[in-house]
Formats: structure tokens, sequence, C-alpha cells
């Protein structure tokens, strides 16, 4: 059974074409890395994934279950950190945790051990009962990610996870996701860091403007596009035809440096 498994998806906003005919697996055990240029439909594939948004066409499973039809189970197997800092800024870390402990049904000391354990490997505790709303960016994307960890999800579902994170935690981070897949996780990870995705993942796979463009392994991408050697940040330029724009921007750069 795959983790996720997505067939011949669609999402239209007027006339906007979000996400087109998408199809692909994640499988169980696996860390795959969903990579795309701004606007390409990560972000509105992951909610729908999660039963956020609903489909136009097209299937969305999660170890079987339909995201449509029964998201609320969905949600129960996943830990999942959005683009968007979505959390109550009126609460403290700590109340924050211990509700998700409440609604995820999970033994109070065993929940609040596991929060203080994640929070000290992130140097976090000395925030543990400050507002939220009085936290930095980098303390809020912690506080998202902990609470995504807490229930030890059977897929983690990350959507550019390391934004505002220090070089100590998201190295740590990293970690986290590596351990997770070697217990028998599965990990769907959007980022635009391709440093990290090349790093992380055992596959990949490229969307642009809602198509699935390009997917598999590092080395299964250099034979498609014909570059032996190359860097997952090069090939995914190629592969979205952005090498030119890249190399005219920064032409356009060095000349009017040297004006």
């Amino acid at each position: 059974m795959s983790a996720v498994k997505l067939e011949h998806l669609v999402k239209t906003f007027g006339d906007l074409i979000a996400v087109s005919e998408l199809s692909l697996d994640v499988r169980e055990g696996e860390i795959y890395g969903l990579l795309g240029p701004n606007g390409a439909g990560k972000s509105t594939t992951i909610k729908m994934i999660m039963g956020l948004l609903d489909p136009d066409s097209g299937l969305a499973t999660v170890f079987g279950i339909d995201s449509t039809d029964n998201p609320v189970e969905v949600k129960r197997m996943v830990g999942y950190v959005p683009e968007e800092q979505q959390l109550y800024d009126s609460l403290t870390p700590r109340e924050l945790f211990d509700f998700v402990a409440s609604i995820r049904q999970l033994p109070s000391d065993k929940a609040s051990k596991r929060a203080k354990e994640f929070a000290k490997a992130l140097d976090f505790s000395q925030h543990y009962d400050k507002m939220i709303v009085t936290l930095s960016q980098g303390n809020k994307q912690k506080t998202m990610l902990i609470a995504a960890l807490l229930h030890a999800p059977k897929l983690l579902i990350l959507d550019e996870p390391f934004s505002g994170l220090d070089v100590r935690s998201a190295k740590i981070m990293k970690d986290i996701v590596r351990i997770h897949a070697e217990n028998g996780g599965s990990v769907l990870l959007s980022t635009h860091v391709m440093e990290v995705a090349q790093g992380l993942c055992d596959r990949v796979g490229i969307i642009d403007e809602g198509l699935l463009i390009a997917e598999g392994t590092l080395d299964e991408l250099r034979s498609r596009a014909h570059k032996d050697g190359a860097t997952l940040e090069s090939l995914f330029l190629k592969l979205t035809e952005q090498e030119e724009e890249v190399e005219e921007g920064v032409s356009v750069i060095r000349e009017a440096l040297a004006e």
C-alpha cells in the first residue's frame, strides 16, 4: 500500500488550473520531495491530500483512505506542517501541545514528555510558557513542528518546514525526518531548498503549472536530463526550463553592477 496515492488529481480556481491530472505515489518508508516553482501547485496538492480542499476530479488517498470522503481519519494518521503558520496566538506552546494531545486522545503524561524532549532538542524549552504571539517566526515554526510530531504519525507532510529555522534546528529537523523514515514512517516534503531535497529525499517529483514533469531518484533525473553528475538544483532549472532565464537575469545584473 502507498502512503500517499494521487490519481488524475485536478483542481481549478476559476480559469486557473492549479493542479492538472496529477498522479504520483509516496511509498511507505520513503522520503519523497515535491518540488516546483512558486505557483506550481505544490501547496494546493498537499491541501487536497489533507482533505482541506476538495479536488474537482481525481482521487487522493492516504494509506488507502480517501482524503475527500474521510478527512478526519487522514488527519489522524498525518503530522502536517503547512506553509502558512497557523497557530493560536493567545496560547502558550505548552497549552497548545496539551490541546493537541487532548484532541488526538493521547495520554497526557506521554505527550507532555515527548513535547518536552522535542523542545529540548530544538533549543525551545525557554519559550515553552511564552505567548505564541510573542515568538519569533523561527520559534513559531518549531511550535508547529513539535505539534505535528506529538502523536508519532505514520506520515509526515511538511510544506517548507525549514523556513525560519536556525542552522542547528534545521540539522536536527533533517535528522528527525531521516529517523522517522528509518523507523518505517513516510515523509512528503515540499521545499525550495534544493540542497535539502538532494540530501534527504529518496525520490522527487517536479511539478510545473500543475503538471508532473519529472519524477525519480537523482540518478534517474540526471539520466532524463542527460546531465551526469548534475546537482538537483541544476536539474530542476533544466527540467522546468528556467536555465536561460537564470542566465539572462545574472547577465543583466552583472552589466548593471559594472556601469
